[in-house]
């Protein structure tokens, strides 16, 4: 028997899930495993926050492809075509010409980006909050602003440098909002200079409502705790322009902010206009429970999709009701794929995904946090130790477990780092000062 050969685009939570699972279920002569992804790791989303606020090294929050995935073949690339007529993807490596990969079965996961609106000065002056690169940044570039304001006399540049602006109440928001507030206001012990009554911290969201996960009393529970921490919170608003750095809202109030950060939802991976599979009204790829691919009521035999990706039906919710874009989804998601690809090789009928959700949890900083878990409701210390105990427990390999309990245990004892390596984001600037050619002297 030939080994079916599976490739697995993208290796997010549910690529990397998926195929690690199926490096263990499947023998070297059942199948072969190919992963394609541009970067060497898995970012495990969840603790993005924390790394972005120093509680935990960025490193310990990405998860290595070569190291988890030993039994799978690994390219670094990007795959720029997937031709399912053809069972064929044309991939981009880092470095050299296309390849084509032919495959028998193919685990479309590559996620989601973030989904922006033509907004004047959105381009120039925000950043988003999904990479390890954008959370690594924006810790950066918070604590820069600090000492661009503790550094000037002037009134107005302190207070543009020391105002920041995070647009979405959702959980990506709320807890990049609360985490990167928490570590400014810890930062300023070191900084004479400063108070905390100087920075202002803004959240903007269209809605009446944050964390729409949870019951309304919780999201309004949020508010209140954010809300006695000074900070400002524009429910039913929306931004206009932040041209210049200048931030129009449709409340009409307008103010300079030295740091915008766009939170205000996803969408599916542009890489999906580059496939030809049958795609839903919001550019999802349509699935039925199986987590196979389906084009009306025809399964596309050899295809299969989860997770931020994909419309996979919700069989715990009325008929039409989707699974939310959440890691809880995904990884469940990509275990049952694995298994059922490994039933369709061995000639067994593939089984329906079905979750119910059991909630969520948010932190609020440290040592504070607000959850609901199958209904029950959470609030302060307790869903903050539910929040950093599930998340623990759900990030790949022992490896990573251990040196997040490590980087928590010495939180404890140890002050938390509140220093700006800016140099990272433009590394070459003084060498090429150095190295630049010195004009010859005439005459």
């Amino acid at each position: 028997m030939n080994p079916k050969r599976i490739l697995v685009v993208g290796a997010g939570h549910v690529g990397l899930y998926a195929a690690l699972r199926l490096s263990k279920k499947l023998s070297s002569l059942e199948a072969e495993v190919i992963v394609v992804d541009p970067q060497p790791h898995m970012t495990y989303q969840p603790f993005l926050p924390e790394a972005s606020a120093g509680n935990i090294s960025p490193r310990h929050s990405v998860v290595p492809l070569r190291r988890e995935l030993r039994r799978c073949t690994v390219v670094a690339g990007a795959v720029t075509r997937l031709e399912h007529d053809r069972k064929v993807a044309t991939v981009q490596p880092i470095a050299g010409p296309t390849r084509e990969i032919a495959y028998d079965h193919v685990i479309v996961a590559p996620g989601s980006v973030s989904r922006t609106l033509p907004i004047p000065g959105l381009h120039e002056n925000g950043i988003g909050f999904k990479t390890i690169g954008e959370a690594i940044y924006l810790r950066n570039h918070v604590l820069a602003r600090l000492d661009l304001a503790a550094a000037t006399s002037d009134p107005d540049v302190r207070r543009r440098e020391l105002t920041f602006v995070f647009v979405g109440g959702g959980y990506a928001g709320i807890e990049a909002l609360a985490e990167m507030e928490d570590m400014a206001r810890d930062a300023l012990r070191y900084y004479p200079e400063l108070k905390p009554e100087d920075m202002r911290w803004v959240l903007v969201e269209a809605t009446q409502r944050v964390l729409p996960e949870v019951d309304r009393d919780m999201g309004a529970y949020t508010v209140q705790q954010l809300l006695k921490r000074n900070m400002d919170i524009r429910l039913d608003t929306r931004l206009d322009s932040c041209v210049d750095g200048v931030v129009k809202l449709s409340d009409g109030d307008s103010f300079p902010a030295g740091t915008i950060v766009w939170t205000a939802g996803v969408k599916p991976s542009p890489l999906l206009d580059k496939t030809d599979l049958p795609r839903g009204e919001r550019g999802h790829i349509t699935c039925i429970p199986t987590l196979q691919v389906v084009d009306g009521d025809k399964v596309v035999e050899g295809a299969w999709s989860a997770g931020d990706c994909a419309a996979v039906p919700d069989l715990t919710k009325p008929a039409g009701a989707y699974c939310s874009p959440s890691a809880q989804h995904a990884v469940r998601q990509a275990a049952r794929m694995a298994d059922n690809i490994a039933n369709v090789i061995r000639g067994r009928e593939p089984v329906e995904y079905k979750h119910k959700h059991a909630g969520s949890v948010a932190s609020l900083g440290l040592h504070k946090g607000v959850g609901q878990v199958y209904g029950i409701k959470v609030k302060g210390l307790p869903a903050w130790v539910m929040h950093r105990t599930y998340h623990m427990s759900r990030i790949p390999s022992f490896n990573r477990k251990v040196r997040v309990v490590v980087d928590w245990t010495l939180a404890f004892f140890l002050r938390r780092e509140a220093i700006a390596l800016g140099q990272l984001h433009e590394p070459r600037v003084e060498f090429l000062e150095a190295s630049a050619p010195v004009p010859s002297r005439q005459g």
